[in-house]
């Protein structure tokens, strides 16, 4: 008695119907969750530049300069550096008493976009800001 064994024709295209409903299914939620996730991390990223600045202005009085008379200048930090591709951070209206940090989005984090976020900024008074709702932005 010989019998054979192996998968069918219609087996397999059965599988492959799975696999591809699957996948049209799982990747755009994949793709929006990662997005979601470098926008939560660049407002991790804002609130850790603001501390930054805090601190120096705790110790110099002033959000500009230090008291030998040098500029603030954001440092590189690591959650900048993993964003990199993805966002810009600056730092804009810089006085004694003044600031606004912002991250801006880059290639397919702001086109894919479901909330439609945009720059999301953070000022001296704590007050953030998004191209879209803030309470959704900033989670």
């Amino acid at each position: 008695m010989n019998t054979q064994k192996g998968f069918t024709l219609l087996e397999l295209v059965v599988v492959v119907a799975i696999v591809a409903i699957l996948a049209v299914v799982v990747v755009p939620s994949y793709q929006s969750h990662i997005i979601k996730t470098r926008r939560a991390k660049a407002t991790a990223c804002l609130l850790e530049m603001s501390q930054l600045l805090e601190r120096f202005h705790t110790v110099n009085m002033s959000y500009a300069k230090d008291k030998d008379g040098n500029a603030f200048v954001l440092p590189s930090t690591q959650c900048s550096n993993e964003l990199a591709g993805y966002y810009t951070f600056g730092l804009a209206n810089q006085t004694a008493r003044t600031y606004l940090l912002s991250a801006i989005p880059q290639r397919q984090q702001e086109s894919d976009d479901p909330a439609s976020c945009g720059t999301l900024t953070i000022n001296q008074a704590g007050q953030k800001g998004a191209g879209g709702s803030v309470s959704t932005c900033w989670k």
